[in-house]
């Protein structure tokens, strides 16, 4: 299934996406949701992203691949930082170029998990339990930042401009993450086409190791990290990240 938050006719509601319908629903999308039998066109909604998390954790040095190119070493352990919740943006809406940052800005394509209910310590075995399903993620950052005080590397700053957080436009269920692919493309050109399997930490295994250091929530964000491709935006561009089974997230540059 697809479910989708959107606004329509001044409030705030969710549902199941089918072709070009949204079925309504009520109740909460993690636990209680019921359809209301109401139908909408798709073409009559304003996406939100899918979820509001209370937190949004975003993997760095995760696939194989990129490692290898850049001479990374394979980590331990999942490294991560947070993008503040100033920068989640959803399908549709423009990412905005920073007044106060003239450098490069870098689209990185991810499968974004969402967790279903809340877990602390949870084993690995026990954590699929805890995956509600999956979206797409465009982890957008402010590279020239991270480094621009030797002293101390600026993830969480360079990560979280207003509206760097980009993901949707639906959450999927039911998916095999192993089997998906994640494809990134800019002005119609195809930047980024990486298989989730390169996957240095999986998604059950990244939920069980996180959650030993921090309590996840319903709507929490955990995106996994990108892999080969990652290139600049450019004022006026158009970039997608597309996986097949969850749809394509759209957004222009400016």
């Amino acid at each position: 299934m697809l479910w989708a938050r959107f606004q329509h006719g001044g409030r705030v509601r969710f549902g199941t996406v089918e072709e070009d319908v949204v079925q309504l629903h009520e109740g909460g999308m993690f636990e209680g949701a019921q359809p209301t039998g109401e139908r909408l066109p798709v073409s009559d909604i304003a996406w939100l992203a899918p979820c509001e998390p209370s937190k949004l954790i975003a993997l760095w040095n995760n696939f194989y691949a990129l490692a290898a190119k850049q001479g990374l070493a394979i980590p331990a352990e999942p490294l991560y930082f947070i993008k503040g919740a100033n920068s989640y943006w959803a399908h549709l809406q423009p990412i905005r170029a920073p007044a106060s940052y003239t450098g490069k800005v870098l689209f990185e394509g991810e499968l974004g998990v969402v967790i279903g209910k809340k877990c602390k310590d949870v084993s690995e075995a026990d954590a699929a339990q805890c995956i509600f399903g999956y979206t797409c993620v465009n982890d957008v950052t402010a590279l020239d930042v991270i480094q621009r005080d030797p002293s101390f590397p600026q993830w969480t700053r360079a990560k979280s401009f207003d509206t760097f957080g980009v993901f949707g436009p639906v959450i999927a269920t039911g998916l095999d993450p192993l089997g998906l692919s994640v494809r990134t493309i800019v002005d119609g050109k195809e930047r980024q086409n990486y298989p989730v399997s390169d996957m240095i930490f999986k998604p059950a295994q990244i939920v069980s190791q996180i959650s030993r250091e921090v309590t996840l929530n319903p709507g929490d964000v955990i995106t996994c990290g990108t892999s080969l491709g990652v290139g600049s935006l450019k004022p006026d561009c158009t970039v997608e990240v597309a996986i097949a089974g969850i749809g394509v997230l759209r957004n222009e540059y400016r």
